[in-house]
């Protein structure tokens, strides 16, 4: 497969258009959550905290008076002190880690948390971590990349986090060559890793990765990993409206199970601005998911909000 396509096929992956699942997955799920079988259960979940102040201020407010239920922080991004000092004030905040491999955007870059001459294969030419996804993987190292997941998990426990989850930044730690990293060290260093049930559509899709979803299913859950039902982001519409039309419809579509949908918010300001061509995305989602008729709707449809947490006291238990 060409490198060129990777991206578009990793999103394929981790955006789960299969509404089929395993009803006894659903079920078994839920109740040890201690909800129904039939529950429609949503996690909201904000990336890509620490990335810049207008990040950090709208993801707090959307989770102090929104619906947003928890993020997770780039802990190499240099907001990271904003942040972590709000988790040490908020201890019952749901935050967890956003591990990151790439720096995607032109003028506003960040390097590997482990020094760099212990990672050489995580650095561009100008010292940063990769741009985009296939950089990383033909270039990046498993080895280095399992001590950088380490290394971002440390650095979070230096700053006084203590992460619910982890997650991956772009979908990097799905892909073949390093989601043995990301499941391995995770559960090392006790923090449970967002990982996706196999529905028979992504287990073709895995394939593409040469990863045998089923089997890792298998393995995975005999180690009590805790497995999402579906997954959705990247809200359609390109507009305010448009994207509040885009939620309402799949508020209304969600299946029993436990459902996540990945926002990214920011406020209306020069920063993000200066930093995102798709500041004005994140800033309609912020509008959305602050907006009290998302939470009467939300309640309207019986759909129960959750978050990391709840995952996390029944997570590596079987």
């Amino acid at each position: 497969m060409q490198l060129s396509t990777l991206s578009h096929t990793l999103a394929c992956f981790v955006i789960l258009f299969s509404t089929s699942n395993v009803q006894s997955q659903t079920q078994l799920l839920n109740e040890r959550l201690g909800f129904k079988a039939s529950d429609r259960l949503l996690i909201i979940h904000a990336d890509d905290v620490g990335m810049c102040h207008s990040v950090n201020a709208a993801t707090i407010d959307a989770m102090e008076h929104g619906v947003v239920t928890c993020a997770s922080i780039m802990m190499p991004c240099p907001w990271v002190p904003e942040i972590a000092e709000y988790c040490r004030a908020h201890p019952e905040a749901d935050f967890g880690l956003h591990l990151t491999l790439t720096s995607e955007w032109e003028r506003y870059r960040w390097r590997p948390v482990t020094p760099l001459s212990e990672v050489p294969s995580l650095q561009d030419v100008d010292g940063y971590l990769p741009h985009e996804v296939p950089e990383v993987v033909s270039h990046c190292k498993p080895a280095e990349v399992a001590k950088e997941i380490r290394s971002q998990i440390e650095r979070a426990a230096h700053f006084g986090i203590k992460p619910t989850h982890v997650d991956s930044h772009m979908g990097t730690l799905f892909m073949s060559p390093f989601y043995p990293a990301y499941t391995s060290v995770s559960k090392d260093m006790g923090v449970m890793p967002m990982v996706l049930y196999p529905t028979a559509q992504r287990q073709q899709q895995a394939k593409l990765f040469g990863i045998d979803a089923m089997a890792s299913y298998r393995d995975l859950s005999k180690q009590g990993f805790v497995f999402l039902d579906m997954l959705y982001e990247s809200a359609k519409g390109d507009n305010l409206e448009a994207r509040r039309r885009y939620y309402l419809d799949l508020f209304h579509a969600l299946k029993p199970g436990v459902n996540e949908i990945i926002v990214h918010l920011a406020m209306n300001d020069e920063e993000i601005k200066h930093i995102s061509g798709a500041w004005e995305a994140r800033w309609n989602e912020y509008q959305i998911f602050t907006d009290p008729k998302t939470r009467a709707a939300l309640n309207e449809l019986g759909i129960k909000l959750i978050g990391y947490k709840q995952l996390k006291a029944i997570a590596f238990k079987n």
